[in-house]
């Protein structure tokens, strides 16, 4: 999706380019103004320096940040916006994009020196709060572009950073309020629906650019192989391969009952699609992670990844030790395959937990997700103090075992300690002992009444801060979503499992030199082949037939409220209605506003406006009864 890095060497976009074709040369016109002249990455830096000069000045001490969000804010006002806009000077198509690097230099420097983390955030949610209210007041029509153009900045230690736009840095730093504001979504809506597609430029950069062939194409000009790299489109065939990938695990658990010969030898065909699944998966993840550390920090590697990498990691393992135990004889081998079944048999749970995050794209669903992992991330302080907790139990109670010079072994030690946490306390195993009992009764009065209620104060904390902000935190996680799933170092996405296609049979082509056009060419027909069946459906959902249904016409209904538009505003009636004499605008639109309060102002705000107008006044009175005193003076 968004910065995407193409780490292979590439000529200029061509017609057999994935995202281009001789068709739409006059149609794409690129949203992203490629044409106006990008500042370098070292005139960019100083604009972050400045802006973040310019916000330390105006928050110089400590500011609840929740006060800076909100519309009538006393701190974010009309004239702060016009002076960040104003200080951009020339730059003002990259200010979004340069408050919000700002945003992530002032979160860096309050994880950094936690003594001024208060200032420092308050700092941060100003940027990202003037970087909305800057793009909410421009043009509808640059609203993309303002958007979704990257840009390179110096780094602190010298190197230039890879191009990345306002969406991209907003998603890798977490911004809820500026990815929850009706520009972001749109934006994020439009890649998701594939009405933004991405191409490569001259400069071997990627830009942004309308997809206008769904609109105007017949069937066959649908079946385009990019269109399978559609967010919305990989969401779906993934929902569809997991299921798939769910029943052929079923399958393959059910080979040791089914295949009960002892001189079994080879992998069961079932195995076979399962192990090779698992494998185009595992590669996904390494993708995966690889982009987490590459374009975000460490703080984006959260409970789902772990969950991805234990998955695999059990698959990995399961695997190994059955083709050990294929090329191995005698018990040995029927040990390491029961081994084998055995570590498969704890991927279940994972691979079914798994079905969360490929429904997620669905609020519900996704909310709950985020819910989780929230909950799972501030359980570490928990966990911790457990950690430390079970190893000084354990080493005590294990001093005491060894005393009398024999030892039943820590495992056993373990796994009374284990029982104790779980409230099922085995207390007939230190009945013998009384400093051992006590210790044990120690242990379980520490865990059930002292660690296990901070567990549930921080579940309880967690959730009601995701549930307090539950919209924004989820169309920030859409949008980080819909960005995973197009970012990647290349230019053609092979979905799983059909990435080890690319990975095997294509990708070698161009290690070996194959020519650029060629190569697309040939990514084109592969993907064509492999994917016709999905084409197929996206193609017959794309067609005018589909779009032009009652349905679809029914759900796309436009309800923007025009205000503009005077014949809505001040309506003139007609027919049997104005023969009867009745009308609407009796008084005009204007001067019914004119009756409103400003809710674009603070209370302390008008109070502080309508204060001033009074001391003017005052102050021109108090001129005119000095000057009738110095005329009535002899």
């Amino acid at each position: 999706m968004f910065n995407v890095q193409v780490v292979r060497p590439r000529k200029p976009a061509t017609s057999e380019t994935m995202y281009q074709s001789d068709e739409t040369d006059n149609e794409q016109a690129s949203l992203v103004s490629s044409q106006s002249i990008k500042p370098s990455p070292d005139t960019l830096t100083k604009l972050v320096k400045r802006l973040r000069a310019l916000v330390t000045k105006l928050l110089p001490v400590e500011v609840d940040y929740k006060s800076i969000n909100d519309p009538t804010s006393r701190v974010i006002t009309p004239n702060v916006i016009s002076a960040f806009v104003d200080a951009a000077g020339d730059l003002g198509e990259a200010l979004p994009y340069c408050l919000l690097r700002a945003h992530a230099d002032f979160m860096r420097e309050a994880y950094l020196n936690p003594a001024d983390f208060g200032e420092n955030r308050g700092r941060a949610v100003a940027c990202e709060v003037l970087a909305r209210r800057i793009v909410h007041q421009n043009p509808s029509e640059k609203i993309k572009s303002l958007m979704s153009t990257r840009y390179r900045h110096r780094e602190p230690d010298g190197d230039i950073s890879e191009a990345s736009s306002a969406l991209e840095i907003a998603i890798d730093t977490h911004c809820t309020i500026f990815l929850s504001s009706t520009e972001a979504q749109n934006v994020v809506r439009a890649l998701w629906d594939g009405e933004l597609v991405q191409t490569l430029t001259d400069q071997d950069d990627i830009q942004y650019v309308s997809y206008h062939e769904s609109r105007q194409a017949g069937f066959w000009g649908h079946m385009n192989p990019s269109r399978i790299s559609v967010p919305r489109y990989q969401n779906f065939l993934r929902i569809v391969i997991w299921f798939l990938f769910l029943a052929v695990y079923s399958q393959a658990v059910r080979e040791p009952l089914d295949l009960l010969d002892p001189n079994h030898t080879v992998l069961d065909v079932w195995e076979i699609v399962l192990y090779t699944m698992g494998l185009a998966f595992s590669l996904e993840d390494i993708l995966r992670f690889y982009k987490l550390f590459k374009y975000a920090t460490y703080r984006a590697f959260g409970f789902w990844n772990v969950v991805a990498f234990i998955t695999d990691s059990l698959l990995l393992a399961a695997c190994l030790l059955r083709i050990a135990g294929l090329c191995t004889t005698g018990d040995h081998s029927s040990t390491l395959r029961l081994r084998s079944f055995q570590v498969l048999s704890f991927v279940a749970p994972f691979i079914w937990i798994k079905l969360i995050t490929i429904f997620d794209g669905h609020q519900y669903v996704g909310t709950m997700q985020i819910c989780v992992s929230r909950m799972l991330q501030e359980s570490g302080i928990f966990f911790a103090l457990l950690s430390v907790l079970g190893i000084g139990f354990l080493q005590g109670l294990y001093a005491l075992d060894v005393a009398d010079g024999s030892s039943e072994g820590p495992s056993l030690l373990v796994n009374v300690l284990v029982q104790g946490l779980l409230q099922s306390p085995n207390y007939d195993k230190f009945s013998g002992s009384p400093v051992g009992l006590t210790l044990y009764y120690l242990w379980n009065v520490t865990t059930a009444i002292i660690l296990l209620n901070v567990l549930i104060s921080l579940f309880s904390s967690a959730y009601a801060e995701v549930v307090e902000d539950a919209e924004a935190e989820y169309m920030a996680f859409f949008a980080g979503k819909t960005v995973a799933m197009i970012r990647a170092p290349d230019s053609y996405i092979y979905p799983a499992p059909f990435n080890l296609v690319e990975v095997f049979f294509v990708a070698p082509f161009e290690i070996f030199g194959l020519r650029p056009q060629r190569y697309a060419k040939l990514n084109r027909e592969i993907m064509g082949i492999i994917f016709f069946v999905p084409l197929t459906f996206i193609a017959l959902f794309e067609t005018s037939i589909v779009k032009k249904s009652w349905m679809t016409s029914w759900l796309g209904q436009d309800d923007e409220v025009d205000t503009e538009n005077p014949d809505l505003l001040d309506p003139v009636v007609e027919g049997l209605d104005a023969d009867k004499g009745l009308e609407i605008s009796k008084i005009p639109f204007d001067e019914l506003v004119k009756r409103f309060p400003n809710t674009e102002q603070s209370m302390e705000a008008t109070i502080v406006k309508e204060i001033k107008e009074i001391q003017a006044r005052l102050e021109v009175l108090t001129t005119k009864v000095e000057r009738l005193h110095t005329s009535h003076l002899p």
